[in-house]
Formats: C-alpha cells, sequence, structure tokens
C-alpha cells in the first residue's frame, strides 16, 4: 500500500510538471465524466429508483385487454375481480380527477384522484397525521371527507398542525381533511394532491360498460405473476360468459406497477445513456493517444528505470496510479459538471418524464462516477502503460535520433478508427431525430392553430348536477367570452386538440348486427356549435351544427374523413347513421342512432407526431345526460382572437361572472399546446445532437493529434524525402491519405454500426426510416470533411518543413 501511495504522490508531480497535457485531459474526461453522470442521475431518479411504496415489487396494474390494446377497467369488471379473486391481499381502484378548491383570493383546480378506501393500504404506506377515509366512508351519502398530500397541507395550509379535523371547500362542498399522506407517497406518479372517497352507487357496480378506473393489487406472499395471470384469465371467461354485450372478447392483464408506469420512458434513456457512454469512450480514447505520445517523451526515462532494476510490472503499476490521478482529477471536474448538467436537466426537461425532479447527484451517483472514473483510468492508461513498459534500452535511443519508424502507430490508429465509428453512430442518431423533428413540424394539423387560446372548466356536481343547468352555463360561458375585446369568436369541446385524455366509444354502424367484433372505437369530442368554425376545422361535405339540433329533433353527428373510410369505406357518408353512447327505452338491445349530417377534415388531435384516431362529434345540446358525468362536467373554452392576446385575469372574470367559484386552468395557446406535444422530442433531440457534436469535436481533435504526432516522428524522413526531390504536394498527399484512410475505416465501421443500432429509435422517428439514406450520407459527408480539414493543417505543416534542418533534427 505505501508502494502504491508513493505512486499516487510521484504521478501528481509528473502531472504538476506537464500543466497543458493535464488541463486538456482532465477537461476532456470531465465532460465524458460529467456528462455520463448526469444522465445516470435522471435514468438512476426515473427508472432505477423505486417507487415509494412498500415491496413494491408485489404491486401490480391490472387492466382490461381488447383488440390487442390494454386501456382502464370499467366499475363492474372490478367488482367481480375484486370479489373472485383470491391472489391479492388487497385490490383496489382510483380515477383520475380534477377538483375546484374555493380560497380567498380566486378559485384553483387541484389534481387528485377518485380512490377505494383501501387504496392507501395497497400500496402500504401510512399518513404523517390523522388516518386515511374508512369503507363506511366510502359509501353513497357518507360524509364528504378527504385525504391531502404533504405538498398541498405546507403550500396550501401553511403546515397547520391543526389542520386535521378542519373543513375546506372541495367542488363546492364543505369536506373534512381526515389526513395527510407523506411528500414522497405517489404511487402512479401523477402527483395527486387529493384523494376522496369512490363511494361507488349500486348501480356502478353493476356497470360493465363504461372504463376509465386504475386498479392496482397486491399479490398474496408466494404468488407469482403467471399464476395471478392465469386466474384472472378465468374469470375473464365467466365474465364473457356473463356479460357478452360488454366483456366478449375482452379479457385482463396484469403487470408490476413500476414497469406500467416507467415503460415508456426507458427507450429514449437508456439511449441517452448509451450516448454518453460512446462520448466516454471517445474522450478516453483521445486521452489514450495523448499519453501514448507523452510516453514517447519519457522513453529515455522508463529505459533507464527498467535499467536500473525496475520490473515490467513495477512500471506498468506506477504508470497506472498516474493516470488514477489523473482520472480521479477528471471525475472531480466531471462531477461539478454533472451537479450543473443535471441542475439543467430536472428545469428544462419534459414534464412528461416522471420522477425526473427528483434527479440529483446522491450517494449512489457519486459512487457511479468514481468507479467511472477509476474504470476510465484503465481504459485510457492500460495502452500506454504496456508500451512504455516494454522499450528497451537501445530502442529508446534509437527512437530519440529518429532511426526508428513509425511501426508502433497501429493502436493510436485503431484509436482514431474508434473515435470515428463512434462519432458517426451518435451523428446519424441526432441526425434521424433531427430530421425527424423537421417533418413533424411541417404536419398539418388539420386547424388553424394561430390565435386560439384555450382553458379547461370544470363544474362541481353541486349546484351543476341537472344536464340542463350544466348546458345552459357553457353556453352562457360562451356567450360571455364571445364579448371580449379582441374575440373573433368561442366555443366549447369536450376536450381540445393537443390537450391529452379524452373519451371513446364503440360504434355500430345501421344494419350490422349489434356485436362486439362490428364496432369501431372512435374518439367521441361534444361540441358547441360555434366549434368547428372558431377551430376552423374544415368541413370537407355535409353541414355544421346548428343551435336547432336539439334532443328534441334527430340525432345528428360529424365525423372526420378516417372515421367515414372505416366504416363506410367508398360511400358517401351522408345520411348514414350509427348507434353509440346511449340506450333507448328498452335497454342495451334498443340502439340510439344518430345520422351523419357532415364529415371534416381528420385533425392530429393527440399529436403532430401521432397518427389520426377515427372521431366523430355531437353538439352540446344532444349529448346524453350521462354523458355529463363521463367528462366529469369539464370543458375546454377555446377563444379564437383577432390577433392578440386577451389578459388572463378577463378570461377568469368572465367564467367567475358565470360560474361563481369556479376556475379557468390549464390557459395556454394552442402554439404552446402544439409545443408542449413536441416538447420530449425536442428534447431528446437537442441533447443527442450535443454529444454528436461534442463526439465530432473529439474525434477531429484525435485526428490532428495522430497527424500532427505522426509528423512530428517522421520529420527526418520528410525532410530526406524531399531532399531527395519529393515535391510539397507529395508530403501534403502522404499525410492527407493517412489521415483520410483513417477517417473511411471510421466510417466504414461506424456505418456498419450504426444500421444495426439505429433500428431501435424506430419508434422516436416520425416520416423517416431508421436506414433513412440522407442522413447516413449527410453525416458520412459532414465527418469526412471534418476529417479533412483535421488531416490538413499537419499537413501543411509536413509541407513546411525545411530539408536542411530535418536532416539535423534531433
Amino acid at each position: 500500500m505505501g508502494t502504491f501511495w508513493q505512486d499516487l504522490r510521484y504521478g501528481l508531480r509528473m502531472l504538476v510538471k506537464a500543466p497543458g497535457f493535464a488541463a486538456i485531459a482532465i477537461l476532456t474526461l470531465a465532460l465524458g465524466i460529467g456528462a455520463t453522470t448526469a444522465i445516470f442521475s435522471v435514468v438512476n431518479a426515473v427508472l432505477l429508483r423505486p417507487l415509494a411504496i412498500e415491496d413494491s415489487a408485489r404491486v401490480v396494474l391490472l387492466q382490461e385487454q381488447w383488440r390487442g390494446s390494454h386501456g382502464d377497467v370499467s366499475v363492474g369488471n372490478f367488482n367481480d375481480i375484486k370479489d373472485q379473486s383470491r391472489s391479492y391481499v388487497e385490490v383496489s381502484c382510483s380515477k383520475n380527477a380534477s377538483f375546484n378548491l374555493e380560497s380567498q383570493d380566486i378559485p384553483e383546480r387541484v389534481d387528485g384522484e377518485i380512490a377505494t378506501f383501501n387504496y392507501f393500504g395497497t400500496f402500504g404506506v401510512l399518513p404523517i397525521a390523522g388516518r386515511v377515509f374508512t369503507g363506511n366512508e366510502d359509501r353513497p351519502g357518507q360524509a364528504t371527507v378527504v385525504v391531502i398530500s404533504e405538498r398541498f397541507w405546507r403550500t396550501r395550509l401553511h403546515a397547520d398542525p391543526l389542520s386535521v379535523g378542519k373543513p375546506i371547500r372541495v367542488n363546492g362542498l364543505p369536506t373534512i381533511i381526515v389526513g395527510v399522506m407523506p411528500k414522497s407517497f405517489d404511487p402512479l406518479l401523477n402527483k395527486s394532491d387529493l384523494w376522496v372517497p369512490a363511494a361507488f352507487t349500486p348501480a356502478q357496480l353493476a356497470d360493465h360498460d363504461d372504463h376509465f378506473l386504475n386498479v392496482m393489487a397486491r399479490l398474496k406472499s408466494g404468488v407469482t405473476i403467471p399464476q395471478a395471470q392465469s386466474e384472472l384469465e378465468l374469470i375473464a371467461h365467466r365474465l364473457q360468459q356473463q356479460y357478452p354485450l360488454d366483456d366478449a372478447d375482452r379479457s385482463f392483464y396484469i403487470q408490476p406497477l413500476a414497469n406500467a408506469l416507467l415503460g415508456d420512458q426507458r427507450l429514449s434513456l437508456r439511449m441517452m445513456l448509451a450516448a454518453v457512454g460512446f462520448l466516454l469512450l471517445i474522450a478516453c480514447a483521445n486521452i489514450a493517444n495523448l499519453q501514448l505520445a507523452r510516453a514517447r517523451a519519457r522513453q529515455k526515462e522508463i529505459a533507464m528505470r527498467a535499467a536500473l532494476g525496475a520490473s515490467a510490472n513495477r512500471i506498468v503499476r506506477q504508470l497506472l496510479a498516474e493516470n488514477i490521478v489523473l482520472g480521479l482529477a477528471g471525475g472531480v471536474a466531471g462531477v461539478f459538471l454533472a451537479y450543473w448538467a443535471a441542475w439543467w436537466i430536472s428545469i428544462h426537461g419534459p414534464a412528461e418524464i416522471p420522477r425526473l425532479d427528483e434527479s440529483r447527484i446522491d450517494a449512489s451517483t457519486l459512487a457511479f462516477a468514481c468507479v467511472v472514473a477509476l474504470l476510465s483510468s484503465f481504459l485510457f492508461g492500460l495502452a500506454p502503460a504496456l508500451r512504455s513498459a516494454s522499450t528497451r534500452f537501445s530502442e529508446a535511443f534509437k527512437s530519440a535520433s529518429g532511426v526508428l519508424g513509425g511501426s508502433r502507430d497501429r493502436v493510436r490508429s485503431l484509436l482514431i478508427v474508434g473515435e470515428v465509428a463512434l462519432a458517426l453512430m451518435l451523428m446519424t442518431g441526432a441526425g434521424l431525430l433531427v430530421r425527424s423533428a423537421l417533418l413533424v413540424s411541417r404536419v398539418d394539423p388539420g386547424f388553424d392553430t394561430s390565435n386560439v387560446i384555450v382553458g379547461r372548466v370544470g363544474l362541481p356536481d353541486a349546484g351543476y348536477h341537472d344536464p340542463a343547468i350544466a348546458r345552459q352555463t357553457f353556453e352562457r360561458m360562451i356567450i360571455a367570452a364571445g364579448t371580449l375585446p379582441g374575440v373573433e369568436s368561442a366555443a366549447v369541446v369536450s376536450r381540445a386538440p393537443l390537450a391529452g385524455g379524452g373519451s371513446s366509444n364503440g360504434l355500430l354502424a345501421e344494419g350490422k348486427p349489434l356485436d362486439l367484433a362490428n364496432l369501431v372505437n372512435s374518439q367521441l369530442q361534444i361540441i358547441s356549435p360555434s366549434y368547428l368554425s372558431t377551430a376552423r376545422v374544415p368541413l370537407r361535405t355535409g353541414r355544421n351544427f346548428t343551435p336547432k339540433d336539439t334532443r328534441e329533433r334527430t340525432f345528428v353527428a360529424i365525423v372526420n374523413e378516417t372515421l367515414a373510410r372505416m366504416m363506410w369505406p367508398g360511400e358517401n357518408p351522408i345520411g348514414k347513421r350509427f348507434a353509440c353512447c346511449e340506450s333507448g327505452p328498452k335497454g342495451r338491445i334498443d340502439p340510439v342512432w344518430h345520422e351523419v349530417v357532415g364529415v371534416v377534415a381528420d385533425v392530429r388531435a393527440w399529436g403532430l407526431n401521432r397518427p389520426v384516431q377515427p372521431e366523430f362529434y355531437i353538439p352540446l345540446a344532444q349529448m346524453p345526460p350521462s354523458a355529463w358525468d363521463w367528462i366529469a362536467r369539464t370543458m375546454d373554452l377555446v377563444v379564437r382572437t383577432r390577433g392578440g392576446v386577451i389578459p388572463i385575469h378577463e378570461l377568469q372574470s368572465t367564467v367567475a361572472s358565470v360560474a361563481p367559484a369556479v376556475p379557468i386552468y390549464q390557459l395556454s395557446t394552442m402554439q404552446q399546446k402544439i409545443s408542449s406535444t413536441l416538447e420530449r422530442s425536442h428534447f431528446d433531440t437537442f441533447l443527442l445532437a450535443i454529444f454528436a457534436i461534442t463526439a465530432l469535436l473529439l474525434s477531429s481533435i484525435g485526428i490532428y493529434g495522430v497527424l500532427s504526432y505522426m509528423v512530428a516522428q517522421r520529420t527526418r524522413d520528410i525532410g530526406i524525402r524531399m531532399a531527395l526531390g519529393a515535391s510539397q504536394e507529395q508530403i501534403v498527399c502522404d499525410v492527407l491519405g493517412f489521415g483520410v484512410s483513417l477517417a473511411i475505416v471510421g466510417l466504414a465501421v461506424g456505418l456498419a454500426a450504426a444500421l444495426a443500432a439505429t433500428r431501435l429509435l424506430s419508434s422516436l422517428l416520425y416520416g423517416v426510416r431508421p436506414t433513412d439514406a440522407i442522413t447516413f450520407a449527410a453525416v458520412s459527408l459532414i465527418l469526412m470533411v471534418v476529417a479533412l480539414i483535421a488531416s490538413y493543417l499537419p499537413a501543411r505543416r509536413a509541407m513546411r518543413v525545411d530539408p536542411m534542418v530535418a536532416l539535423r533534427y534531433e
């Protein structure tokens, strides 16, 4: 151990004697370690850190499976699974919701969940104050109670220790706070602040048609997921027989809760971790090249030590100790860089990435950085150490006099080939994402997004339970908003484009038997007659809705082009009818028909890079009474201005004048909504582009370094050739040819690797194939041009060699 510390001190002294080399190496290494550590901190927070629940591996998410897709569970199916299953300790459910919270200033909208009483027990988390609601409170007609989050308790109630037992007004009703959940309690990663009892009615418990529940369960000890899945298949078979209209061809699927919540994040985050890993390898290759060049200058020193009795192993250990000092110094600098990078990512990263705000440089991340620093030290130090240890005394002095040739530069050349190959892979990935982003930016959303402001309004059940009152309130809101200065028109829609969420229904075309196999699943939009003109959704054929389209008249609908093609291929859809949304007087077998009166353009309601879904519109005045429960009496107010932006307080005052104590929330322009839907892809593209540019810079520096070293090493040879008649052009061509040959080999290796690796990006791309020839050609051309520039500078130096000076070169 004493010898090791002595080697470390000696290594530190050697680095102090070469400050230029040390600064460049530490900066290069800090760049690689810092980027790798920062991305690892994100991966650790999002993917690796377990959910803050007891024994999270045994908590599963249960979903319905129909026509190959997974979805939410109906209340009836949840109730049957809970009663019939024997695989779980607890089976609970929740529904994502938001609530109007009355305050002394302006009303607020707070996110939360409607949950069964055993929801908290499923996750094994206790409140930090008070209790959770009981089974008796989770019944219709009981006292209204609420459990709040610690965040809500601290920010809105100022951490009042007497909060438990006090009422707050939620959705217009006094609601008693019974408990406070800890800050870490966020089992579904949706930042809920309020939990209220589900209190399902008998009618809801018997409903197998409306699917909106998140169902979670805790497996019993000794029960595996395959065993629980087998039991669910038996239950599904029984329900298919018992409820053929609702559950035919419907099954159930379970998976670990963490997989369900975080699965979509794995690909992009692993891609980023691989990218910074490549960047770190390029940095290590560059430092290895610097070390190899430095080793030549130290050949006399190493040879002398060997002549005095130092063994090869002793020399290797001493040189590796120097590299450890260098690696640790780069690691320390890299950690400081990682602190800043992790902070920047947490602030500017996409909001859709769960737990991103929890990414930090903690003990596990520091341990990772330390391991990376030591591993990097080994990677960039091993080859130079082995080469130096193999130097013989006679070779050292021949090399010093210029006699020894450049036959030992194969390692440096291989390192450059590897750098170019890795840089090409990073640049190709970034190029594909950039090309995809450019294509997405040119996609027509299907409506005019300019000068449109959207805000969401949710009416509480208290005071607005009557469907007529709810409808009239929104109609008055449209009129009031339309009279604001600068407003061209206003409308409401159940879910505005690019706002996320929404409801879907199975449509049955007239003339087809009532069977689940004949249903066409389509997205439902409930709109006021002014919506299509306000959003400027093009009407392809037929007519728009009018105020006369009420429930006393023929039920009408407007469909988008995709739905028209799916339901009536090659036919004119105007005048066609379909059944949906509600039942007639005779029940489920008595369909209610809607006549198609218009066809509108496809709207990319779920994102410009997402496929168009079949979609249909029904007028606000004809919506089924039960639909108010589907949409939770919540609609988007859409306002088109004449070019300016309306102050927020004007819209808030307008809504408050019609519905006191009801807030308007999620206010934004439509352009902002478009940006938010593309935020994740743009963020991934930006990061990968930064890594690719850095890799390109490092690889060009590597090429320049190798050729500069080669020119310096062969100055005497170049002088002899020029003295014997070689022209400057020949010397330049030789040096350029060597640099270009390294780049070409690196390009070939990189292209082969990129062709295989970029296929993993297919799910992140839009309108471009992972093997896009234009991207591959453009990236190769850029890399080749940079390699030529990096090769030309040493070639120009070689061209200026004076033969007389070179022959005296020592």
